[in-house]
């Protein structure tokens, strides 16, 4: 599938710095040691600034998926129908992350399945986290 290119800004740098090392990176409050994605300048629960990267393990499971039968994107168009599934992160499953799940046909997303994070290089070098079915 043809993927649309990242421009990551200051803000998700660290984020988008981890994935092309091929690790996946949430931000962290200091203070109350809570995760969260996408990053923001301060914690949304404490409201501290004190905020920092921590790898995650890169294993969640499948919460919910959609089927795209008629993207507005013309890069995807040409891999219509496709899945978009949510995963939640075992660290934290109240951060929530989106992949077309490489692999599976649409509309065969296994929810509650165990996937793993990977790593998909785009164009321009950026690597993107994807995820697949664990076995």
């Amino acid at each position: 599938m043809s993927k649309q290119g990242v421009n990551p800004d200051e803000l998700s740098q660290p984020f988008w710095d981890g994935a092309n090392d091929n690790k996946l990176m949430i931000q962290n409050c200091i203070t109350c040691n809570k995760l969260q994605h996408p990053p923001e300048t301060e914690c949304r629960d404490c409201e501290n600034g004190e905020l920092e990267w921590k790898e995650m393990s890169g294993k969640g499971k499948i919460y919910n998926y959609v089927v795209v039968y008629d993207c507005p994107v013309r890069t995807l168009q040409e891999d219509q129908p496709f899945n978009v599934a949510v995963v939640m992160l075992d660290e934290d499953p109240g951060i929530q992350m989106y992949s077309h799940l490489p692999g599976v046909p649409a509309d065969e997303v296994p929810v509650g399945a165990d996937v793993e994070v990977i790593f998909e290089k785009l164009p321009n070098g950026q690597h993107v986290p994807e995820w697949k079915i664990s076995n």
